[in-house]
């Protein structure tokens, strides 16, 4: 929003309509996708480098019915569908295009299959291709081998997946490719593909799975990798972040609350904290967590940073005018099954993130995540936004570009807080299984506010101060004694 072309076109998306909770389309039980499509070049993506695993599907599309097609079904097991999260489709050529209507399609909660319905920009007439790449995470994606290792030991994951790309639809040709953060991979799936050539190719810290010949609708080939992954796997339960604007003060307050949880191999031994002492002075590669980086909007200021305990005063505030770096250390390593709850905050001025429109309006953008950036990546199971608004604000239109697959539930209403009477008017975002590539994504929120409501507050003060200062007066007038007669 620094220059007029942003700003004309965060207005324009507001315009649009406001961001909606992920729809869901109610179909008839014995449903299955129409064979209209099939894949005529497919290339699968897997990812595990970081604690989540991301995987994203290249395909071109023909459509093999006779008349025009725009409804694309993706299918995923009854356990997947619950930890997939910030599922996008986009035009694979251009990026500008998309990204496209993805719906969470309900027939039968009993069925194994469940099935995502991604929606074309326009309709692919019959023989007509189309470039399209899809891209989705999966939270709670690995499991440690061994559960339980020492203090010292290197942490091994496995991920369990389908070497054949999830479909719908026929595939003419596809191939894939699993990208890692290490090159010790001690144990994988191996397979044998046409004219008995040996699978996996290994390039580094890569592997690459065929090309495979045609596969029917719904092929499966069950694989797994057991890989090196000496970093803490870190998973956030919870979070629940508050954005609080002011006015009257010219400034944006924000709250993060977060219930974290290391998901990486447990500890066969009782913690040792002389041994961990003496391991910092060598630094060496380990799986606990020891601290997290948070960087904040430039011009970010006043951190704090607590837990069920208290304040903590490890931590680090780095600013200038081009980075705000808030460096976090727990009160303890986190280690496999640890939990730790803290909560950060900060405040911003005003004029860094608002803006006031020609016809007297306001206009708010603030990230929807911010949060830790860590090499080894964050899961967010949910995440809960909530920003309250000055008391007496209306015409509250708001968007995120936060994937609509992730979205679960949106609302605006009122929450009172100290010195309200009518009660701050509050947009609330809810939103699950999203990761850290998520962070900074935008939340745009356009709202006006009246004369009244914005004089509320100070007439109220001045109102109670003046009442205070009458019934003082009065009681000064009583006169309390015993007469002389």
């Amino acid at each position: 929003m620094k220059s007029l072309s942003v700003f004309a076109t965060l207005l324009g998306l507001l315009a649009a309509g406001p961001c909606s909770a992920l729809s869901t389309v109610t179909l008839p039980v014995d449903f299955k996708p129409p064979p209209v499509f099939k894949n005529t070049n497919l290339v699968h993506v897997i990812s595990v480098e970081k604690s989540y695993a991301k995987e994203q599907i290249n395909v071109l599309v023909e459509n093999v019915a006779s008349e025009p097609q725009a409804e694309y079904f993706l299918p995923f097991t009854a356990g997947q569908i619950a930890r997939v999260g910030g599922l996008e489709a986009k035009d694979r050529k251009d990026d500008t295009i998309g990204p496209f209507a993805v719906d969470l399609v309900e027939y039968d909660g009993s069925n194994d299959v469940q099935y995502y319905r991604i929606t074309l920009p326009t309709p692919l007439k019959a023989g007509g291709q189309y470039p399209l790449a899809i891209s989705w995470y999966y939270l709670d994606s690995y499991r440690p081998l061994p559960a339980s290792i020492a203090q010292d030991e290197q942490q091994y994951l496995v991920y369990d997946f389908s070497l054949y790309a999830p479909s719908a639809y026929p595939t003419l040709k596809q191939k894939t490719e699993v990208k890692f953060s290490t090159v010790n991979i001690p144990d994988y799936t191996t397979t044998t593909g046409p004219g008995g050539k040996e699978y996996p190719e290994k390039l580094g810290s890569k592997m690459l799975y065929g090309p495979f010949d045609e596969q029917p609708a719904g092929a499966y080939f069950p694989a797994q990798v057991r890989f090196e992954f000496t970093k803490p796997v870190i998973h956030v339960e919870t979070l629940e972040r508050d954005i609080e604007v002011s006015h009257w003060g010219g400034n944006v307050a924000f709250e993060e609350r977060y219930t974290l949880l290391h998901r990486g191999a447990n500890l066969s031994s009782l913690f040792n904290r002389v041994k961990w002492a003496q391991s910092q002075f060598f630094q060496p590669a380990t799986m606990a967590l020891k601290e997290l980086k948070v960087p904040l909007q430039v011009g970010s200021v006043d951190p704090y940073f607590i837990d069920t305990i208290g304040n903590v005063s490890t931590s680090r505030f780095r600013s200038s005018k081009r980075e705000a770096m808030l460096e976090l250390k727990p009160r303890y390593p986190v280690f496999g099954g640890w939990k730790y709850p803290f909560t950060i905050g900060w405040n911003t001025n005003a004029a860094n993130v608002l803006r006031t429109t020609a016809s007297g309006g306001h206009v708010l953008k603030v990230p929807f995540l911010e949060g830790p950036k860590q090499v080894e990546g964050v899961e967010y199971g949910e995440v809960n936004v909530r920003v309250l608004l000055p008391e007496g604000s209306e015409n509250v239109k708001f968007y995120t570009s936060i994937p609509d697959s992730s979205i679960v539930e949106t609302s605006i209403g009122v929450h009172k807080t100290y010195l309200d009477t009518a009660g701050r008017t509050a947009v609330t975002i809810k939103a699950k299984n999203l990761v850290d590539e998520h962070r900074f994504r935008d939340l745009v929120i356009s709202y006006e506010t009246p004369l009244m409501g914005t004089l509320r507050k100070p007439l109220v003060i001045f109102a109670s101060m003046l009442a205070v200062y009458a019934a003082a007066w009065a009681v000064g007038k009583v006169q309390v004694g015993f007469s002389s007669k």
